[in-house]
């Protein structure tokens, strides 16, 4: 990792956890509430350089990738992007990762937990013939997110427009430093995602932070997802539980054509067979991932994500589709609630 960073990070009072990981990034500043309220109202910073990033170059790198997940794939130019989940064969969630497609390279930024299972998976399918490399670049580089409505004025000087679509992205330089700025936070707040190579990590974070930008640790990252609603591997995204299901239909294309897990994503959405889907729920009191969901004595779902929010206990729960969705009342565990809309997942059906 970058010990200019680390020690820029720790002099503002960052807490790193206890861990032997090669990347650090701080888990809390001390400052959660302040730099999720800025999130929503101003800018925060979060640093995500643990987040998988891997390199996929070689001339058959788009054909490859679109017949590895959700999105299409090869009618993106450079420039451009896309949110897509990698999923099995018989559609189960794997990650949700977003591409980024550059003159002759393709960017995939995974989550932390699936940087070594997405590198595996990719290489499983490679055949001989295929002009396609696989390398992970994680360890020399560095990935920011600014997140919240002032990221726009914040980036405005460099030359970055507000009107641009999610995920397109342009290689800039900031003085010495060269950095991609791309559209999108990783939420579904305003937001941007900065990649530059480790040596100017520290810098660039500098020069973020003295322009305004309210460091945001994972704590707090975490906490936003939640109440985001975007869904994360061991909670939302298992192999108990498809895209459909966890309100990624933003992310799959019903007309590229074959991909691992098509034909099972096809059948879902032509006889409506989506059986569970992905809510919040607003809590009377704290509860666990894992505990059963019910509306009487009838199991109705399972939360799968909990944090303690300004409002109050909020959690990520899947409900059956026939119990109904927002304004359901339940009971989970010892707590009482109510399922809400969370602003990431998108609903179905298509065709």
């Amino acid at each position: 990792m970058s010990e200019e960073l680390h020690d820029l990070q720790a002099a503002s009072g960052a807490v790193f956890a206890d861990s032997d990981s090669e990347i650090q990034v701080p888990v809390s500043y001390g400052n959660d509430p302040g730099a999720i309220a800025s999130a929503y109202q101003a800018v925060a910073l979060c640093d995500r350089s643990d987040w998988g990033l891997i390199q996929v170059s070689g001339g058959d790198r788009l054909r490859f990738l679109h017949n590895q997940s959700t999105n299409e794939f090869q009618k993106l130019p450079p420039g451009q992007g896309c949110d897509t989940v990698f999923v099995t064969s018989t559609a189960r969630t794997i990650d949700l990762a977003t591409a980024y497609m550059t003159e002759d390279t393709t960017l995939l930024l995974v989550s932390p937990s699936r940087r070594q299972r997405i590198m595996e998976w990719l290489d499983r399918y490679l055949f001989p013939a295929d002009l396609v490399e696989l390398q992970d670049i994680t360890a020399s580089m560095a990935t920011f997110s600014l997140i919240g409505p002032g990221s726009q004025g914040l980036l405005a000087p460099w030359g970055v427009a507000g009107d641009r679509p999610h995920a397109s992205h342009q290689l800039l330089t900031l003085g010495e430093i060269q950095v991609r700025v791309a559209v999108g936070s990783g939420l579904a707040l305003p937001g941007y995602t900065l990649i530059c190579d480790r040596h100017d990590a520290a810098s660039l974070w500098k020069f973020l932070t003295d322009d305004g930008a309210i460091p945001l640790g994972t704590q707090g990252w975490e906490q936003l997802r939640i109440q985001q609603g975007r869904p994360a591997p061991d909670c939302e995204l298992t192999e108990d539980y498809n895209p459909l299901e966890a309100g990624l239909w933003h992310n799959i294309s019903f007309d590229k054509g074959c991909y691992i897990g098509q034909e099972t994503i096809a059948r879902l959405n032509t006889y409506k067979g989506v059986k569970v889907q992905l809510w919040g729920v607003k809590l009377t009191a704290p509860a666990s991932p894992g505990t059963v969901v019910t509306m009487g004595e009838e199991k109705v779902g399972t939360l799968t994500s909990y944090t303690d929010s300004p409002e109050g206990p909020f959690g990520l729960a899947y409900i059956r589709t026939k119990a109904g969705g927002a304004g359901l009342q339940v009971q989970v565990g010892e707590a009482t609630g109510e399922v809400v809309d969370i602003p990431f997942v998108t609903r179905g059906y298509l065709g």
